[in-house]
């Protein structure tokens, strides 16, 4: 007991990783209006800023496969919350003092995104390192802070400018900065252990080869397209469909969302002691197909809100469901394992939702046509899990 207490204090500074994470990816897109009226930045150009974010980001998760067990998860994941209170803090100033601001903003971006990058990749193995018993259930909730960092975003900024004005965004960006900075200490300080010691771990050729590890990359795949796919179109979707403001949309699409999917990674944190991880991934899969069948297909608004909503809770236990499962079935998998499945999830993410924007468009803009298009993902998740849970249970 008093070895696992030790630990408390790397749990919280993982916690904080990912809501340092969360920051890193809602903040900005709360401001796209503003960078428009502000700086006469046209939207053409505000939409490069999540594909700078994104694509940042997935090459930090490429680019970790090889070097975070050489140079060490502390000095790594210190550096992810440096970088992170760095990128922010330039998103408030370098737009003030370059001659032209958008170069400023896609500095701040680039600096943040390789701090989210490196969260992602390192905070998992760091957890799933410590001597905790029921380490899916760690995973989910360690995973549930996301959620509710995205919530505290949403939620945050919103009564910020509500009270505030969002003529003073530098301001909030500064707070917001002090998250990863204080986090900076945390990781400083903290125990941490290895994943699998120097020389256990199996070289990335053999890795390459293993059919468990190409399945895992499927249903990671298909776990960030299932979840980006609904999350970054709630807000559309709910204007859309409801005829609300943009405030309204704002928290009842991606923060509702947002709210269902950390209450279902925390209940799986709870009880995963009496659940059996692959049956509830399962399970979850065909309620997140049912959730966007309805969202899709209903004529009623609010059942489309609620297929909306439960997709939140639908699709919480998959990302770090895939990863406890990778864990348990190929435990020598190392950081690079962990690396590639972050890669493979940011890939879902990044491709869902162009694909339910391009195909809505060719419905003359009918959302509810990419959305139905986008049930493929947790259909073919689905499929995955029944796969690997049927030949290659026990083994890698």
């Amino acid at each position: 007991m008093a070895e696992t207490r030790k630990y408390q204090k790397t749990l919280t500074a993982c916690y904080l990783g990912f809501v340092t994470q969360a920051i890193a990816a809602n903040f900005a897109p709360l401001l796209f209006l503003t960078f428009q009226n502000t700086y006469g930045i046209s939207l053409k150009k505000i939409s490069l800023i999540p594909v700078v974010f994104y694509l940042t980001q997935l090459l930090v998760d490429l680019g970790a496969s090889r070097f975070a067990d050489k140079i060490g998860y502390r000095i790594c994941v210190v550096t992810s919350q440096a970088v992170s209170a760095a990128g922010l803090v330039l998103l408030a100033v370098l737009p003030e003092v370059l001659p032209v601001p958008f170069p400023g903003i896609l500095i701040a971006v680039v600096f943040y995104a390789i701090g989210s990058g490196l969260v992602e990749v390192l905070v998992s193995p760091i957890v799933e390192a410590c001597p905790f018993e029921n380490k899916d259930g760690r995973m989910s909730l360690l995973h549930s802070f996301y959620c509710w960092g995205a919530v505290a975003v949403i939620l945050g900024s919103t009564l910020f400018f509500a009270v505030f004005g969002t003529e003073n965004w530098r301001i909030l960006t500064l707070i917001w900065a002090l998250v990863p900075l204080v986090n900076v200490f945390q990781f400083l300080t903290c125990p941490m252990e290895r994943l699998v010691e120097e020389g256990e771990s199996l070289p990335l050729r053999r890795l390459l080869r293993l059919p468990l590890l190409w399945m895992m990359i499927l249903l990671m795949i298909c776990s960030g397209a299932s979840e980006a796919a609904m999350a970054q179109w709630a807000s559309a979707f709910t204007e859309a469909g409801l005829g609300v403001s943009k405030t309204v949309g704002d928290l009842a699409g991606p923060c509702l969302f947002a709210v269902f999917m950390g209450i279902s990674r925390m209940l799986y944190g709870k009880m995963s002691g009496n659940l059996n991880l692959t049956k509830t991934m399962l399970l979850s899969g065909l309620l997140c197909v049912s959730c966007y069948l309805l969202a899709s297909l209903s004529p009623v608004p609010l059942l489309g809100l609620t297929g909306c909503a439960l997709c939140g809770f639908s699709v919480g236990i998959m990302w770090p469901g895939t990863i406890s499962l990778s864990s348990q079935k190929c435990p020598q998998g190392g950081t690079a394992m962990f690396a590639f499945l972050a890669l493979a999830g940011d890939f879902g993410g990044t491709i869902s939702p162009a694909l339910v924007g391009s195909l809505s468009e060719l419905a003359d803009g009918n959302l509810k046509a990419g959305l139905l298009a986008a049930t493929i993902f947790p259909i073919l998740l689905v499929i995955g899990l029944l796969t690997v849970n049927r030949r290659m249970k026990g083994s890698i």
